[in-house]
């Protein structure tokens, strides 16, 4: 490979929201054009929480969402290939050879997993859950993936990638290289609750698709600080969701600071606050806006990039995994069996 590969991607479960944004697609949106770059619809993923029939009947269209969010974003179409991950069986094949390079108690100490179980509503772990961050190391191998951008949940999964490569190549040859782990400049988002990081299942999440009144609606219902009864009384800055926005979305620094100087003195209310935080989300938005509607507006374009960057990437997956095959001897295993049955074969036929 004469540039290097960057693998990255999310679970096709509805819209993207500005904690998916901070944590990973700001970086995928300025890395994209350095690497070669694969972004997966993992909704092989997806089963390990969600897996009724109507979840996955949702896939195609949440697909569809998901690649239409990360363009407006800023992504450019041709220089990313977008894939489906069910749709490359191989990716399967590969998971099952690696998943003997780690020890389930390994598996345990994963922090986000119980996190994903619990918010999931399962009161056990499922097995393809513990088996998560295996199928992600088949994920990123699969496309000898060398960065990751990644939110803070996920960056012990790539940890996990990163000792599978090396085991792998210790027991078997160079075959994989070991994938860098590049971590968001703000790890996670607190929801508009104020009670967790932004998810859809909290419904506590403010869209990348959302429109200006959508953003002001909810922004304008955004948890604050609790003790503040008045605009005059002191309110408390640390830990407060709207500054918090404020510091990742509003560019006005002056303006920021100002708000939290008079916030903490008792001299501006909530709702002066949040008006200036709804302005500059939604200057932040309308360019993603714009390019969305332009990506709605090309009819098609977004199926025909899922199907040419699913059958791109499915060839390079089949090679990755005869490679896999060769190293282990799994290839020649059943050749030596083959050639004797044939060589007993031809005895046979000709001792008659």
């Amino acid at each position: 490979m004469s540039v290097a590969r960057m693998l990255t991607g999310d679970r096709p479960t509805g819209r993207l929201h500005l904690g998916h944004y901070v944590g990973s697609i700001a970086n995928r949106v300025r890395l994209h054009q350095r690497y070669e770059s694969f972004f997966i619809i993992a909704d092989l993923h997806m089963l390990t929480t969600r897996n009724t029939r109507e979840d996955i009947e949702r896939v195609a269209g949440n697909a569809r969402e998901m690649v239409t969010d990360v363009l407006a974003a800023g992504v450019d179409p041709a220089r990313a290939t977008f894939y489906l991950q069910s749709a490359i069986p191989e990716v399967g094949d590969l998971n099952t050879l690696l998943q003997n390079l780690v020890t389930v108690p390994r598996l345990e100490r994963v922090p986000s997993l119980k996190d994903m179980a619990r918010d999931s509503g399962k009161e056990e772990m499922p097995y393809g859950l513990l088996g998560y961050p295996v199928l992600q190391a088949a994920d990123i191998l699969c496309v000898k993936g060398q960065v990751v951008p990644v939110g803070r949940d996920n960056a012990a999964h790539v940890e996990v990638t990163r000792e599978i490569a090396r085991r792998f190549n210790n027991l078997y040859g160079p075959v994989f290289p070991i994938p860098e782990l590049i971590q968001a400049d703000t790890p996670s988002l607190v929801g508009t609750d104020g009670a967790a990081k932004m998810s859809k299942s909290r419904g506590n999440t403010i869209l990348l698709s959302d429109d200006a009144a959508t953003v002001r609606r909810k922004v304008m219902g955004m948890y604050t600080d609790p003790n503040r009864v008045r605009a005059d009384v002191p309110g408390r800055v640390e830990g407060n969701p709207v500054f918090a926005y404020h510091d990742v979305f509003n560019p006005d620094r002056a303006q920021v600071e100002d708000l939290k100087e008079r916030y903490r003195a008792g001299r501006v209310g909530d709702v002066e606050v949040k008006e200036t935080l709804a302005v500059a989300l939604n200057r932040f938005l309308d360019p993603i806006r714009e390019r969305r509607a332009r990506i709605e507006d090309d009819r098609g374009l977004v199926d025909q990039l899922i199907v040419e960057g699913t059958e791109r990437t499915r060839r390079e997956v089949r090679q990755t995994v005869t490679e896999v095959r060769r190293a282990m001897g799994l290839t020649s295993a059943y050749t030596q069996v083959r050639r004797r049955a044939e060589r007993a074969g031809r005895a046979v036929a000709g001792s008659r």
